[in-house]
């Protein structure tokens, strides 16, 4: 590796897309469940730990914890409960070298930390992003239809004051094949109060119509704060063809004078479609975050194809590291070693000098996320 790479993977980074860490003790089940997005238990014979991340965590974690790289993965879970899962965070979160976390807070799990306890447990700052479909869930519990309708964008404006950014996932619960334009009053209107009146059966508020999905997402865009929209992978209620952001063609043509920038999420494994995204419209960005990962071995190949067309400035370095510390530090572990391996490549092969390399990197680690979300200001 040449000196100017090797610089490179010391570089702080933004995790420009992240959740909190569980604090409670975690069994060895319940340490399998947090290492994969499934929401169901594998049947008989199968470990979520015998995986690409279950590889990477013996290979990049174990020696944070004090064991050998490629310790067996019972030794690791032992190890990590006899320090306790405060420690072991601890350790994981501040072996990343991250300056700055942006949380997203909208998950209802009591279990993570908040941004003030996750500043305090790795040691960066952290600042909130807050969740559109989680604002108008909690509005309309206190609220009724009209008075739904009246109050979102103010609401939501008000939520996200002192935020960095807004997040939406209405991949998760529609997709991206829905119209451009924003919603009429009168469809609104409608939209809500069918959602009421199903709630009112059922007793939860869950947004799914295309109608309110909209309109949550024009209120974020008229907050004026950068838009972080999931696509590709994710949770398991995710229809996968849905979630190709090349659907999002339409809306990015519509939003495109509006002032505000649309940050693509995960990606995988429309990650080249993305990246296409970025280079045609001024306002669109993306990361590989999520299989930065769970990719493990295979990580280097995404972080090779976010580069392949879209403009450097334009691709962010993110995690999406929820609940396990892990992921954090395996996140930023892949990151590094990957993306100076594509610099040592290019250097080698003559595309780019050893500056040109440092450059290009410390865009991605962390300056494009602190342009595009004024963290300098914040």
């Amino acid at each position: 590796m040449t000196d100017a790479n090797s610089r490179s993977v010391d570089l702080p980074l933004i995790d420009h897309h992240s959740h909190g860490v569980v604090e409670t003790e975690l069994s060895d089940d319940e340490f399998r469940s947090l290492a994969t997005e499934s929401d169901w238990p594998g049947p008989a014979g199968t470990d979520s730990l015998d995986s690409p991340f279950g590889l990477a965590v013996r290979r990049f974690c174990a020696p944070i914890l004090g064991l050998e790289p490629l310790a067996p993965l019972d030794e690791y879970l032992a190890r990590r409960r006899s320090i306790g899962a405060a420690e072991a965070n601890r350790l994981l979160l501040r072996s990343t070298g991250t300056s700055d976390y942006l949380l997203d807070t909208g998950i209802p799990d009591t279990r993570l930390l908040g941004p003030a306890a996750m500043a305090a447990r790795a040691e960066a700052h952290t600042r909130e992003i807050v969740r559109i479909e989680r604002v108008a869930e909690d509005l309309a519990s206190e609220s009724t239809a009209a008075g739904f309708v009246a109050k979102l964008p103010a609401t939501l404006a008000a939520r996200s004051r002192e935020a960095v950014g807004l997040k939406s996932i209405i991949a998760y619960r529609h997709g991206f094949d829905i119209p451009a334009e924003r919603p009429s009053g009168r469809e609104v209107l409608k939209a809500a109060d069918e959602w009421f009146r199903t709630a009112e059966r059922t007793g939860i508020f869950r947004v799914s119509d295309p109608v309110l999905l909209r309109f949550g997402l024009w209120s974020g865009i008229d907050a004026g704060l950068p838009i972080q929209l999931h696509t590709g992978y994710g949770d398991g209620d995710i229809e996968l063809f849905r979630a190709d952001p090349s659907r999002l063609n339409p809306l990015f043509h519509a939003t495109r004078s509006r002032g505000v920038d649309f940050m693509l999420l995960h990606c995988y494994p429309f990650i080249r479609e993305a990246g296409i995204l970025a280079q045609v419209f001024p306002h669109v960005y993306l990361d590989v975050g999520l299989v930065s990962h769970y990719l493990g071995p295979s990580a280097g190949t995404a972080i090779r194809q976010a580069v392949e067309i879209a403009p450097f400035s334009k691709v962010l370095y993110s995690s999406d590291a929820y609940g396990l510390g892990e992921h954090y530090a395996v996140s930023a572990a892949i990151w590094r070693t990957a993306f100076a391996a594509v610099m040592d490549d290019w250097v080698a092969s003559g595309w780019a000098t050893p500056n040109d390399a440092e450059r290009i990197a410390a865009m991605v680690a962390s300056k494009n996320a602190r342009r595009v979300y004024n963290l300098n200001n914040t």
